[in-house]
C-alpha cells in the first residue's frame, strides 16, 4: 500500500486537449451536468478492497427528493459557513494548545446546508441489515446516524430511522469503555456513554455512542463498530441519515478499521452532478500517482494537511513567497466546495488567470466568486491551465472542470477558487479542484496521491 513520494515527485499531470499555449481547449457540453444519471467507467484502487459507489446528493443520481434543491449561490453560502468554523475551530486551538477533540468539528449551516456540496454513499447498519444514506467527510471523526425512539427531536429525513431495537447486534458504550474516552467531552447517562457534536450554526446531533456491525458490501462487515445514536438532533442536516467520518482521530471509521483496511482509503469525485464516483477501502495504489506528503498539525489533528507552496498558471509560477502558504497550511477536505488560498496567493491567481481570459465577457460576481465570465455564446473556450505545486516538487494540473465552477450554466462560469478572508486563515483543497481523480489516502506512510481520470 505503499505510495513513493520519491520515485513520483517530479513529475506531473497533464490536462487533455492542451494547446501549445498551455491553456485547455474544451467542448462548453462537457462541463454541464445532464438531466439523467449516468454511471461512469472508475479507473479504481487495484488488489482487494472494498468500493461503494459515490453520488452528489443534489444530482439525478441522487435518492432524494429535489423539490428543495439548493441553488449554487446558496451552496456558496453555505460553503462559507463552513469554512468559517473551520478557521474559528482552528484559531480557538491555537489560542488555547489544548485541542484533543475527536468529534466531527465540520459545521452544519443553516436549514437544508448540512447537505452543502457533499457527496453521499449507502451503508447498512445492525443485523439485520437496515440501509442508510450518509454523507462521508474527510474533516470529522465520529460517526453518527439517527435513531429511534427520538427522546426530544429528530429532523426530516428521507429513509427511516435506524431501529437499534430491531439489531441484534447492537449496545450501547458504557462510560467505562476506552471507546467513550476517545470523544471530546463525554456524558454519562445511567452508565451509558453520551456524546454531541455541535456545529458552527448551533446545530447539533446528541445521544448515545453505541457499538453495532457496520456492512460497507455484501462481503465485508465491520463487527463492533463504534458510532453516535442520535436520538436528540437539531434541523440543519438535510436528507441524510447522518455522516461516516473519515477524519485522522482515534474515533473514526479510518482508525476503527486500521486492522482491516490498514488506514489506507481513496475515492473519485465526479466530474459533475450527474455522474457517479466511488469510496474504496483497503486495496492498493495504482501505478498513475503522483504523491505528496501528508502532514499534520497539532491545532487541527483530525484534518489532512498537504504542503502546498506555489501556483503555476499557463506554465508560468506566480510570484507568490512559499511561506505564504507555510504560514498558515494547507488542508484537503472533501466537504469544501471551493478552495481557498491566502489573499495574496489568490489575488496572484486571479489576476493571471483574467488576463488570460480577457478576450471572454466578464459575467456578474457571487458572493464569493469575483471572477466570472459569460460563455454561453461558445461552443468551446480556451482555459488556461492551474497548476498546484508542493514542496515536494509535485505539481497536479488541473483541467477546466476542476478550474471552472457554473454558477448559472455557462453564463456565469467562474474561477472555482477564493480567497480567504485573514491572511491567517488555514487554505483549503476543496472538492471542486478533486473532481476525476483517484484520491488516495495512504495514512501509515503519510502519503496523499492523486491519479488521473479516475472517475471520468
Amino acid at each position: 500500500m505503499l505510495l513513493c513520494c520519491s520515485v513520483l515527485i517530479h513529475s506531473s499531470f497533464v490536462a487533455e486537449d492542451v494547446t501549445q499555449s498551455g491553456q485547455n481547449i474544451i467542448d462548453i457540453s462537457s462541463l454541464l451536468p445532464q438531466t439523467v444519471c449516468s454511471l461512469a467507467k472508475a479507473t479504481a484502487i487495484n488488489g482487494a478492497g472494498t468500493r461503494l459507489k459515490l453520488i452528489h446528493q443534489h444530482g439525478p443520481c441522487s435518492p432524494f427528493n429535489h423539490s428543495n434543491k439548493l441553488t449554487h449561490n446558496q451552496i456558496l453560502t453555505q460553503d462559507q459557513s463552513r469554512v468559517n468554523f473551520i478557521n474559528q475551530h482552528r484559531r480557538h486551538s491555537t489560542i488555547t494548545s489544548t485541542s484533543t477533540s475527536t468529534t466531527s468539528k465540520i459545521p452544519a449551516y443553516t436549514g437544508n446546508s448540512f447537505s452543502t456540496g457533499n457527496y453521499i454513499i449507502t451503508i447498512n447498519f445492525g443485523t439485520p441489515e437496515q440501509e442508510l444514506t450518509v454523507i462521508f467527510d474527510t474533516g470529522s471523526d465520529v460517526t453518527w446516524i439517527q435513531c429511534q425512539p427520538c427522546l426530544t427531536s429528530c429532523y426530516s429525513q428521507q429513509e427511516p430511522l435506524f431501529a437499534p431495537a430491531q439489531s441484534t447486534t447492537f449496545s450501547s458504550v458504557s462510560c467505562s469503555d476506552p471507546a467513550c474516552s476517545q470523544l471530546n467531552s463525554p456524558d454519562c447517562s445511567n452508565n451509558t456513554c453520551v456524546y454531541t457534536v455541535t456545529y458552527g450554526d448551533k446545530s447539533y446531533t446528541n445521544g448515545f455512542y453505541s457499538e453495532d456491525t457496520l456492512t460497507l458490501s455484501p462481503t465485508d462487515t465491520l463487527t463492533s463498530f463504534f458510532f453516535g445514536c442520535g436520538v436528540n438532533n437539531s434541523d440543519g442536516f438535510g436528507k441524510v441519515v447522518g455522516l461516516l467520518g473519515l477524519g485522522r482521530g482515534p474515533a473514526s471509521l479510518i482508525s476503527q478499521s486500521n486492522t482491516k483496511y490498514n488506514s489506507f482509503f481513496s475515492y473519485c469525485l465526479p466530474s459533475t452532478s450527474s455522474s457517479t464516483g466511488y469510496l474504496t477501502f483497503g486495496g492498493e495504489a495504482p501505478t498513475n500517482l503522483n504523491s505528496t506528503q501528508m502532514l499534520t498539525n497539532s491545532s487541527m489533528p483530525s484534518f489532512y494537511f498537504l504542503g502546498l507552496q506555489g501556483i503555476s498558471v499557463d506554465g508560468t509560477q506566480l510570484d507568490i513567497p512559499p511561506t505564504v502558504f507555510s504560514n498558515v497550511g494547507t488542508i484537503i477536505d472533501s466537504g469544501t466546495v471551493i478552495s481557498r488560498l491566502p489573499p495574496e496567493a489568490y489575488s496572484s491567481l486571479r489576476d493571471a488567470f483574467r488576463q488570460k481570459m480577457s478576450n471572454y465577457s466578464e459575467a456578474q460576481a457571487t458572493n464569493l466568486l469575483d471572477t466570472c465570465y459569460d460563455l454561453s455564446s461558445y461552443d468551446t473556450v480556451e482555459i488556461p491551465t492551474v497548476s498546484l505545486e508542493f514542496e515536494d516538487g509535485m505539481a497536479l494540473d488541473l483541467d477546466a472542470s476542476q478550474i471552472l465552477f457554473l454558477v448559472n450554466g455557462p453564463s456565469q462560469a467562474c474561477l472555482g477558487f477564493a480567497g480567504n478572508k485573514d491572511a491567517s486563515d488555514v487554505g483549503i483543497i476543496g472538492n471542486t479542484q478533486q473532481r476525476k481523480f483517484s484520491v488516495v489516502y495512504d495514512v501509515p506512510n503519510q502519503v496523499i496521491g492523486f491519479g488521473q481520470g479516475g472517475c471520468d
